[in-house]
């Protein structure tokens, strides 16, 4: 199973060779022997492996992968271009226009902000079919705990941007003296109009990386793809 093609292979090498990621790997291998499970196994680090860790300037956090047939492909929110948007990516986009003015883009394929440096980070990176946080709790926390963390150590700030309770519990150790932390209520239908509309957070985002020296990010490169 292919794993990091970039400065993540580096930065994360210690981590795979750790007893609980060796038995990740060996659960995965039967989950994927036994059920439909996704993403499809190639795209299960597509976020690393399209946000290099040197250039990551902005990190969203979800939780685990959709669960619906085809939506999930490695990144967080995002859904391929041909598949229906999902309820709280048009509400993330619905922000998106009101707070910048970049209008909503007909597809859920978020790479374009992948390629802007937006990593787009759930915390278990794979899902059984149809099974919400069936994979919870096998291992994948531990990996990407250990992401935020050398994130965190990072010597150029980053913003985070948390969205829901446990976003926010996930990147609670995040280093706000150094880094930008945006929080709100999760885009769900559920809860967006708690809070989520009205945040602001792709502006906010932006104007804190101007501050410090970042080039911005174009959040209309998604109208480009």
């Amino acid at each position: 199973m292919a794993v990091f093609s970039n400065d993540w292979s580096e930065i994360l090498s210690s981590e795979l060779e750790k007893d609980y990621y060796k038995e990740l790997r060996e659960f995965l291998k039967k989950e994927y022997a036994s059920y439909k499970v996704f993403p499809n196994m190639f795209d299960i680090y597509a976020a690393f492996n399209r946000t290099p860790y040197k250039h990551t300037k902005v990190v969203i956090i979800g939780q685990d992968p959709y669960h619906g047939e085809g939506q999930a492909h490695g990144y967080s929110f995002s859904v391929p271009k041909d598949v229906p948007i999902p309820p709280s990516l048009k509400n993330i986009y619905k922000e998106l226009e009101e707070d910048t003015g970049v209008p909503a883009p007909n597809h859920g394929n978020l790479e374009g902000w992948a390629d802007e440096g937006v990593l787009l980070l759930n915390n278990v990176l794979t899902v059984r079919a149809h099974r919400a946080h069936s994979h919870k709790g096998a291992g994948w926390e531990k990996l990407t705990d250990k992401v935020i963390e050398v994130l965190n150590q990072r010597d150029q700030p980053l913003v985070f941007i948390l969205w829901g309770r446990p976003a926010q519990r996930k990147a609670a150790s995040v280093d706000r003296s150094r880094h930008y932390v945006i929080q709100s209520p999760h885009p769900s239908p559920l809860s967006a109009y708690r809070g989520f509309f009205g945040s602001r957070p792709f502006s906010k985002a932006n104007q804190f990386l101007e501050s410090v020296g970042h080039k911005p990010v174009d959040w209309n490169a998604l109208n480009k793809i």
